[in-house]
Formats: structure tokens, C-alpha cells, sequence
């Protein structure tokens, strides 16, 4: 089975463990969702499947192949993280005829389009780009490699969200007209929450959740109303989480959602993603 596949990875810095013995699989042409807080082992993974980082214990393999230094299984995956590696007095348009050599597949007239989209100046050089532009720089080469595997670290970092929404949308059909798997490493979870088909849930370097959005959102709801009816509704319920705003007052609730004991009055909808993933990943 085509795959990246992490068997038995670990890894600690000093007397800080980073991995935990984590076994997983990163299926072909999916979009995954990367979920934990700072310093959960998140961006330590994807640096080890990119062989920037060496596992202490464990093999990662792409397609069957070992990803450790082998280039063969490395020309399958591209990793956009938050340090940028090209020369930083090299021009943008000079970066883009470089990463072709690299990556045969790279698409130099996709690249120049969404430069244009994103209004990216490609004559400037690597040093002269805000956090925002270094982002997005590095989001249209991530979009342009064409690899199977493409893992994106902390994507959006510094963009507003004009600059975010399109990155979303170019994601989605990008991944519509050419799919490959996309592992997306972000906290921003509500804005990546459509996008995201699975979900990897890391804490304290641990996998404590892996499955499909929609299965983990399934399993609870949120309801809405007059903080008086919605605390007599909720009495004896899990709830992870609660919003107030003047009189009114939203739960987020764990469990199986009986529709014939909600009052007309309260609003049920879909279980927020966010509240979810702060109560699982509380100490």
C-alpha cells in the first residue's frame, strides 16, 4: 500500500520526550490534519518523515522504501516548515527554476500563476519577503512540487485572512485536480476544519486520537438558547466547553444526541472542532 508509514518512531532532546514510540499510517491522496499544541511533537515528526531529523528508535517508510537517507523515498515528499532553506540572496523566479532540478514534476507556470494571485513580487529576493510573503513564497512552492506526499508546517503563519481563505481554496483545488497527500500541521483549527478529511490528534508526544473529522465530530453536539433552558438540558451531561454571551449561553457536549428531549427552543448543531480538541488535549 502506498503510504507514509511510521513504525514504532521516538525521539527525545535531552531529558524532554518529544515521540513516544508512535506507530501510523499517512494514506495516499488524503488531507490530514496534524492537531496538537506547542510543543506536542508535531513539527518533530514531520522533520523525521522529511529526513531533517533522525528517529532514535523506529523506521519511517514511504511507498515501502526507508525514508532515511535515501533519496529515492525523499523525491516523494516535500516539507514546508517555518525555516526557510534556500539561499536567502536568491531571487524568488531564481528559486523556482532551482526547486525544478529537485523536483522534476515542479510546475514553473503554476508557480508564476499563483505568484501573480498572491501578488508576490518574484524579482525580490528570499531576505526581503515579511513573514506573511516568506509564507506565502513557500506555500505556492509546496503547491507546485507535485509530489505524492506534501506536509505543510504551520502554512499559513503570518498571513491575514484574506490571504489564508485563498490558500484554502487554492489547497482544495489543487488537491480536486490533482490529488496527493497533504499532512497539515496548523493551530488555527477552526478555518482548516472543512478542509481536513482525518484527523491526528498528538499530546505530550502520543497519538491520542486518529481517525476521520466527521467520525470524531459525530461523536458529540453543541446547543444554543436561554442560559436558564440550556443548564436544565445539560444537567448530567459531559460538556467540554461553554460560551456565554449576555443571557444566552452555548454547550459543547460528548455523547449521543437524543432530538425528542431537545427543547423547540434550543438550537442544536455541529460539535466544535476547537472546544473538542482543547478538552482533549488539557493536562
Amino acid at each position: 500500500m502506498n503510504s507514509i508509514a511510521l513504525k514504532g518512531i521516538s525521539k527525545q532532546f535531552g531529558d524532554t520526550i518529544a515521540l513516544k514510540d508512535i506507530s501510523l499510517y499517512f494514506e495516499e491522496n488524503k488531507i490530514y490534519g496534524l492537531l496538537g499544541r506547542n510543543g506536542a511533537g508535531k513539527s518533530t515528526m514531520l522533520n523525521i518523515i522529511a529526513n531533517r531529523l533522525f528517529a532514535d528508535s523506529g523506521e519511517v517508510t514511504v511507498n515501502g522504501l526507508a525514508a532515511a537517507e535515501n533519496d529515492q523515498a525523499q523525491q516523494l515528499i516535500y516539507l514546508m516548515s517555518e525555516q526557510t532553506l534556500y539561499p536567502e540572496s536568491m531571487k524568488i523566479q531564481e528559486v523556482f527554476k532551482w526547486t525544478k532540478n529537485f523536483y522534476p514534476n515542479f510546475d514553473l507556470a503554476y508557480a508564476q500563476n499563483l505568484a501573480a494571485k498572491f501578488g508576490l513580487d518574484t524579482k525580490k529576493k528570499v531576505r526581503s519577503l515579511s513573514t506573511g510573503y516568506g509564507s506565502i513564497f513557500k506555500i505556492i512552492v509546496a503547491l507546485s512540487v507535485n509530489t505524492p506526499y506534501v506536509l505543510l508546517d504551520e502554512p499559513v503563519l503570518g498571513l491575514d485572512a484574506n490571504h489564508r481563505d485563498m490558500f484554502y481554496k487554492l489547497l482544495i483545488e489543487k488537491y480536486s485536480k490533482s490529488p496527493s497527500t497533504f499532512i497539515i500541521s496548523t493551530h488555527l483549527i477552526e478555518e482548516v476544519s472543512s478542509v481536513i478529511e482525518d484527523i491526528i490528534i498528538i499530546k505530550n508526544g502520543t497519538i491520542i486520537k486518529n481517525e476521520s473529522c466527521e467520525s470524531l465530530l459525530s461523536k458529540g453536539y453543541t446547543v444554543s438558547g436561554k442560559a436558564s433552558q440550556v443548564d436544565a438540558f445539560i444537567e448530567g451531561k459531559e460538556v467540554i466547553g461553554i460560551d456565554r454571551l449576555g443571557g444566552l449561553k452555548t454547550a459543547h457536549i460528548i455523547g449521543d444526541l437524543d432530538r425528542c428531549q431537545v427543547p423547540d427552543s434550543l438550537e442544536v448543531t455541529k460539535l466544535d472542532l476547537q472546544k473538542l480538541f482543547i478538552q482533549l488535549t488539557n493536562s
